[in-house]
């Protein structure tokens, strides 16, 4: 019998093989492919091609940076129990910034995928800091409609959490922070702050704190107000376990 005519495949483009080579890099494999090259298209591409049904990855970008903010707060949540609100905000405004989406971006070689109009690629638009930004969050955006926050989370356990653990966004904690995640990684037990001594004038206070660690003293820190001398003494604390750690 005769086997049943079926049309030769056609080449892929260089196109469709950059993608491909992407999804294998990355050992993710979209479902829907047209998502992923759409998270890659940047307005200056779809100007210029008008006749075609191409979008920009505006809306893809939208959806992206509300999933990073969902899994970075949950991650941070998880990861402090006992950081504040304010500082748990500052932290993830650090790691969800443009620099940083930039950094992630680059890391990955995203702005080698990017769909741009020739203007746009002979003005440096492939290297553009807002531009690689708003494609990581396409990205991001694209693989969650895809596949699901299952997909979106082995993901970032790639690219963004390691930074988070390797304290890559630290800068922006409060030295009391700093030292409540050290302590929690390296031992157990609960750090304490004393105020030992408040001298001076009530208009020129000067205060001294001492904080310890299961008794054992880490440091201690003289400020102008019970908060800046605790912070004080946190930042001698963490200099000197970080010294013994080295």
């Amino acid at each position: 019998m005769k086997k049943p005519y079926r049309e030769p495949r056609k080449p892929l483009s260089r196109r469709e093989q950059q993608f491909k080579q992407l999804q294998g890099k990355l050992n993710i494999h979209f479902h829907d492919e047209k998502l992923l090259k759409h998270a890659f298209t940047h307005s200056s591409y779809v100007n210029e091609h008008r006749k075609k049904p191409y979008e920009d990855n505006e809306r893809l970008e939208f959806l992206g940076d509300a999933v990073l903010e969902l899994t970075v707060s949950h991650y941070l949540f998880k990861k402090y129990p006992l950081m504040s609100e304010g500082d748990l905000t500052k932290l993830r405004a650090a790691v969800v910034c443009e620099p940083s989406l930039v950094i992630f971006a680059n890391e990955l070689h995203f702005g080698d995928y990017v769909l741009l109009g020739k203007g746009e690629e002979m003005t440096g638009g492939r290297m553009r800091p807002a531009l690689l930004a708003d494609v990581f969050e396409a990205f991001v955006g694209a693989l969650f409609l895809d596949k699901g926050m299952n997909a979106v989370l082995p993901f970032l356990d790639q690219v963004v959490f390691p930074k988070i653990n390797s304290g890559a966004f630290s800068h922006m904690m409060d030295y009391k922070s700093q030292l409540q995640e050290l302590v929690q990684r390296q031992t157990k037990g609960s750090l304490e702050y004393k105020i030992l001594q408040e001298k001076g004038p009530a208009h020129s206070k000067e205060f001294i704190s001492q904080v310890s660690l299961n008794g054992e003293i880490l440091g201690s820190g003289q400020g102008k107000s019970k908060k800046e001398a605790e912070q004080i003494a946190a930042q001698v604390a963490l200099t000197s376990l970080k010294q013994h750690t080295e």
